[in-house]
């Protein structure tokens, strides 16, 4: 927010120059900027990894596997990461270890949880199960509309019920904001970057406390930009 405060007072002076009429609508203006450049504090939607050893498990399709060779890892690095600097006392496996376990072992992803938990030896798996990852919408090239889906699972170790998911979250994330975007304004590893870190923001914070804008479509990061 320092740069938006900048701002203000770069235009403290006009404000103070202008007539009253003037005045009242730059004040009210900028006042609305304000309110939409808003951050609130968003608690962790799960707190269980707190002091826990976790591995980030990633699978998705064969068909957005071929698209996208490197999504899985790429997400399994990013969230892992995140998790590992923000949350206290956790102890995130390394995810190549991870990814060279599903490569060595048959249908892993056909394994009861329980077995899985076991097979990689930690406490909690964070298993991101990934349904959709587009650059644009379905059926129209011309436009870049990137959309990422997924479920959430927690499995516990010492949970009640190891071979179910502890708890579940659908995570949706999008980029770009702007609508209708044409295919000439950017290029597809802009879209697929800004999508990928979207994607791996919003799973990260279900774990930990963040700042969340208040108006997310009003938002504007590079008002904060220090």
């Amino acid at each position: 927010m320092r740069s938006v405060y900048a701002i203000l007072l770069l235009l403290l002076p006009v404000l103070a120059a202008g007539s009253g009429c003037q005045a009242f609508l730059i004040g009210a203006g900028m006042a609305q900027s304000f309110e939409y450049q808003k951050r609130i504090e968003v608690l962790a939607e799960y707190e269980g990894l707190e002091h826990r050893t976790v591995a980030i498990v990633v699978d998705a399709d064969l068909g957005i596997l071929h698209q996208h060779p490197v999504l899985c890892d790429s997400v399994a690095s990013g969230v892992g990461g995140l998790i590992a600097r923000e949350v206290s006392g956790v102890r995130v496996l390394d995810p190549r270890y991870v990814r060279e376990w599903q490569f060595t072992t048959p249908r892993w992803n056909a394994m009861p949880y329980d077995d899985m938990v076991k097979a990689l030896n930690v406490d909690r798996i964070v298993f991101i199960d990934i349904h959709t990852f587009r650059l644009h919408p379905p059926g129209n090239r011309w436009i870049w509309e990137g959309n990422c889906t997924a479920t959430v699972g927690i499995i516990e170790r010492d949970g009640l019920n190891p071979d179910q998911f502890t708890d579940a979250y659908h995570v949706d994330a999008n980029y770009p904001k702007l609508k209708e975007l044409d295919r000439d304004s950017a290029s597809t590893e802009i879209i697929q970057t800004g999508l990928l870190s979207e994607f791996i923001k919003h799973t990260a914070w279900i774990f930990y406390p963040h700042l969340e804008p208040k108006y997310p479509d009003m938002y504007k990061p590079e008002l904060d930009a220090t």
